[in-house]
């Protein structure tokens, strides 16, 4: 799994986070080789030759009385100590540094060792080749704590307001492609009444009126389909009616002709009807909370009339789903009778809650010959019917208007071959919906 982020603003923090991580790490390793190693070296140097001046009368197997060392931490602040009162003052708590005291043996003639305590004012402790077993005691008084926590706030602020500065700027770049990304999607739904504000970087600017320009564009021209498709669709109901009419006064002798007119006659304005429920489901409608369960078994209750046996079952109790109720009648009625159309047997419909809790389910089987895999994504688009083994009647659009009101709905749609045979048709309607009300 990679860290790196997708999104851009994603992308834009980690970029300043990582050019300041950067900055932090070479500043760190300058500060580090030439200012403090050589202040240290310094402090060493100048140390070891105050340490020269202790033992500079020694010679081996001298002892320090405490009056000698008393008088001398007096004049010089540097103090002497055995082994055991250096224990008792600090050195435990001391670290000892390499480095230092290979630059101190090098002074000192010696093998000597240096190391630092810091759990109160900083001290340096060297025991001297010299004195082995004794432990010099220099205070430095030049480095306080103060600095040091100062520094570390310095460091922290410093990197705390650049990510910061960061997050702010990349935000505010981030600002109309977001808005961007929320007007395609109403647009990929349906709904062109937003306009988006053309503001922010020259490129945003410029990809913001081209997005407006084609929103317009599609509007129009969706509304130009509409209005055709419904005038066509209008305008043919006239002639249909008079050859209704006219074959209704037909004489008896025929009757083989006027029954076969009028089931054509029937057919072509279900044909039309089906034009335009998919015309009227072009936008995206308000959502109501409805009890799915029920609406379901409304439907089913009324599809009954084709004395087919239709089993509804109920899995949970599922309220409260956002949807419009008109639509989705629609939706189950349009499934319902495919099943019926396109199988013999019995037809299973039920509600279920999908395995992610995200989505209501809605399920219609059939056991009819069902649909090749090929076939099961482009099914779904206008004037596509299936294949030769589940017939042709129809005009194509009712499938497409199923995906038409559920992608309305945030939701989705599936076909899928049973193994046991025949067709699944599966409906997904998002749970979650958050609407100005609810915010308040």
């Amino acid at each position: 799994m990679s860290m790196f982020p997708k999104s851009a603003f994603g992308q834009t923090v980690f970029l300043v986070a990582a050019l300041l991580l950067i900055n932090q790490v070479v500043s760190y390793i300058t500060v580090s080789l030439y200012v403090v190693k050589p202040t240290i070296e310094q402090v060493n140097l100048i140390l070891a030759k105050q340490i020269k001046t202790v033992f500079i009368d020694w010679e081996d197997g001298v002892e320090i009385t405490d009056e000698v060392s008393e008088k001398f931490f007096e004049i010089t602040g540097i103090e002497v100590m055995t082994q055991r009162q250096a224990m008792r003052s600090g050195l435990g708590q001391s670290r000892e540094y390499p480095m230092l005291s290979r630059s101190m043996s090098e002074q000192l003639n010696g093998s000597a060792r240096v190391r630092i305590s810091q759990t109160g004012p900083l001290v340096y402790w060297v025991e001297a080749p010299q004195a082995p077993g004794y432990w010099v005691k220099v205070p430095l008084t030049g480095f306080k704590d103060n600095n040091l926590e100062f520094l570390t706030f310095y460091l922290s602020s410093i990197g705390f307001l650049s990510v910061l500065g960061g997050w702010l700027f990349a935000r505010h770049l981030n600002r109309p492609l977001k808005a961007l990304q929320q007007a395609a999607i109403k647009v990929g739904v349906g709904d062109f009444s937003t306009k988006l504000e053309e503001h922010g970087s020259t490129e945003v600017i410029e990809v913001t009126r081209a997005f407006n320009q084609m929103s317009r564009g599609i509007a129009a021209l969706e509304n130009d389909r509409r209005l055709l498709m419904a005038g066509v669709s209008h305008d043919l109901r006239t002639p249909l009616t008079r050859i209704r009419l006219a074959t209704e006064m037909m004489s008896d002798e025929e009757d083989y002709l006027r029954e076969g007119i009028i089931y054509d006659i029937e057919d072509m304005n279900a044909i039309i009807d089906q034009f335009i429920e998919y015309l009227r489901h072009h936008k995206r409608e308000e959502l109501a909370l409805e009890d799915l369960n029920a609406l379901v078994s409304e439907v089913v209750h009324s599809e009954q009339k084709h004395q087919r046996n239709i089993t509804f079952t109920e899995n949970h109790s599922i309220n409260n789903v956002p949807l419009s109720m008109v639509a989705i009648k629609r939706v189950i009625t349009n499934m319902i009778e495919n099943a019926i159309r396109y199988s013999d047997d019995d037809i299973d419909v039920e509600t279920t809650i999908s395995r992610d809790k995200k989505y209501a389910m809605v399920v219609v089987k059939d056991h009819g010959p069902g649909i090749p895999e090929s076939e099961l994504e482009s099914v779904f688009e206008p004037f596509k019917q299936g294949d030769t083994a589940r017939g042709s009647e129809g005009s194509g659009l009712g499938l497409a208007i199923i995906k038409r009101i559920v992608d309305m709905h945030g939701g989705k749609v599936a076909l899928v071959n049973r193994p046991e045979g025949g067709l699944s048709a599966e409906v997904y309607l998002p749970l979650k919906h958050v609407t100005t009300k609810e915010k308040q």
